[in-house]
């Protein structure tokens, strides 16, 4: 596996370098074809904070997790343990006869660890909701009224159903369909 480690306010030493390398070397028994898998791991500093973001696209999907913390190496601890986390949990759903064909290339499912049934996720609730024409702006307001932290609805201008988030900085962002 390539691993990238890019500085944002930082300059990358040689030891975290190495130590983002060694870390990440723990996920590679985990890919199938780790010779044409290509991490990034970008470091930020903002004030005394260390904020480490990795992001490993594969062919069918994309991992990425990110961490900040005062400790740029224990940032770097967290963020491995949430790959290793998101692989082991999504295990049953790629172990399923159609899901084995898609992954099969990009994760060796032999090496995941075992999960214990009752980890597993379930659909435990399923609602339906009126998708309604409105701005951007609307759909922000009316999330804030609910007090959730997304809201489906239909874009006024595009007629493309959209879905607004609140993003951990407090900002928000946009999914919109095709």
């Amino acid at each position: 596996m390539e691993i990238y480690v890019r500085g944002d306010k930082i300059k990358v030493t040689k030891s975290i370098q190495d130590y983002a390398q060694e870390k990440l070397g723990r996920i590679e028994k985990y890919l199938g074809d780790s010779e044409n898998v290509r991490a990034t791991v970008m470091v930020n500093v903002k004030g005394r904070h260390q904020k480490v973001e990795v992001t490993i696209p594969l062919k069918t999907i994309i991992l990425r997790a990110e961490e900040t913390r005062d400790d740029l190496y224990a940032a770097i601890d967290v963020v491995v343990d949430k790959l290793e986390r998101q692989i082991r949990k999504n295990k049953t759903k790629l172990q399923s006869k159609k899901m084995k064909e898609i992954f099969s290339k990009d994760f060796m499912l032999e090496s995941i660890e075992k999960v214990e049934e009752e980890n597993e996720d379930k659909i435990v609730k399923r609602k339906k909701v009126e998708v309604k024409p409105m701005s951007e702006e609307e759909a922000i307001l009316q999330m804030e009224l609910l007090e959730h932290q997304f809201f489906i609805f239909k874009d006024a201008e595009t007629n493309n159903v959209a879905v607004v988030y609140k993003r951990n900085e407090g900002n928000y962002g946009i999914i919109e369909s095709e």
